[in-house]
């Protein structure tokens, strides 16, 4: 049961290093926020997985953390949500336009 539980923290903590990777390079608000929240949720998801397997942890303890884990896994998408409708209220514009002529003209082959 220790492996199980050091494998599945392992693998979460790996998320959350990519989650903290993803904000720092991506170029806006909405690839940051998408990055971010697939990937720490399922870091959430295997970190907890990874405590409920400890030997160490008694009932009362498992059932705090299930309604941690539960709260979080509800808050986490909620939060994003809401961050990003208050970006786009403000005006923030994604990191890329498409010019939808230019690219028409590109898959015709360049000439209109």
């Amino acid at each position: 049961m220790i492996i199980v539980a050091n494998v599945l923290v392992g693998a979460g903590l790996f998320f959350l290093v990519v989650s903290a990777i993803a904000l720092l390079i991506m170029p806006d608000v909405y690839t940051r926020a998408h990055a971010v929240a697939k990937s720490e949720t399922l870091a959430l998801l295997l970190l907890f997985g990874g405590l409920f397997f400890r030997p160490e942890l008694t009932l009362d303890a498992s059932g705090l953390l299930a309604l941690v884990l539960i709260f979080s896994l509800i808050a986490n998408p909620t939060a994003i949500h809401a961050l990003l409708r208050a970006a786009s209220r403000s005006g923030a514009l994604p990191w890329t336009v498409i010019d939808q002529r230019l690219a028409d003209e590109e898959l015709r082959g360049g000439t209109s």
